[in-house]
């Protein structure tokens, strides 16, 4: 089944203290299957959520966000959470890692409490091994750089292999040369694999490598455009 994401005049308001935020407005934008596009705008633009709203990790004010021939607004909770867990995996900016755990017990974690057709284990093993921490699958996060937490990150992003990899920010905490090879894992992953990726950056020289660029700004898309190869 395709699942290209659809996303109809969506809006998200925040509401406190009689103030209303319009964090995203009347935003329409489609995502075909195995996409690498990246997001950019200045803070506060909607970048973020746009993406937590195409992860289900939030939910709209207005409008419906289909996958394929779902509409995801229409789901329930548990719905929602299976969903997820079955097609959406995230990155974010602050890696998000369990302290306490290893590498290994980190990219196993959200198949703690799921049945799965494979072992679990040996998924987990081949991911660090591919992306080159194959001799730091015993390592806690804090025995491991930020270059080296990000990786096990995305691996754990990849455990279930989803359909869409969210990134919001994931080489924000990352010196230059460190985010340019996250990147370069990234790209190389929705080639081989075949996942689509959205990619949320402040970093124009990074997105400008996406097959496709959205700019945003006050909660709208103002610029949508395929990007020349470099």
């Amino acid at each position: 089944m395709s699942l290209g994401v659809k996303l109809d005049h969506v809006s998200k308001t925040y509401k406190g203290e009689g103030v209303e935020t319009h964090a995203l407005l009347n935003v329409s934008v489609e995502f075909e299957e195995g996409e690498f596009v990246s997001v950019v705008g200045a803070s506060g633009s909607g970048k973020s959520t746009l993406l937590s709203l195409i992860g289900t990790l939030d939910q709209s004010t207005m409008g419906d966000i289909q996958f394929g021939s779902r509409n995801i607004t229409e789901f329930n909770q548990k719905e929602l959470a299976d969903f997820r867990f079955e097609n959406i995996g995230f990155i974010f900016q602050q890696f998000h890692l369990i302290p306490t755990m290893t590498s290994l017990e980190n990219v196993m974690a959200p198949l703690f409490s799921r049945k799965v057709p494979y072992n679990k284990k040996n998924r987990s093993l081949e991911l660090l091994e591919a992306i080159g921490l194959g001799d730091k699958l015993h390592s806690l996060p804090s025995q491991l750089s930020g270059g080296q937490q990000q990786r096990v990150a995305i691996a754990r992003a990849l455990v279930h292999e989803p359909q869409w990899l969210l990134a919001d920010e994931p080489t924000g905490n990352l010196d230059t040369e460190t985010g340019e090879i996250i990147f370069s894992i990234l790209k190389s992953l929705n080639v081989e694999k075949g996942c689509g990726v959205i990619f949320v950056t402040h970093d124009a020289d990074i997105a400008k490598k996406a097959d496709r660029m959205i700019e945003m700004k006050d909660g709208q898309i103002i610029s949508d455009q395929a990007v020349a190869p470099i």
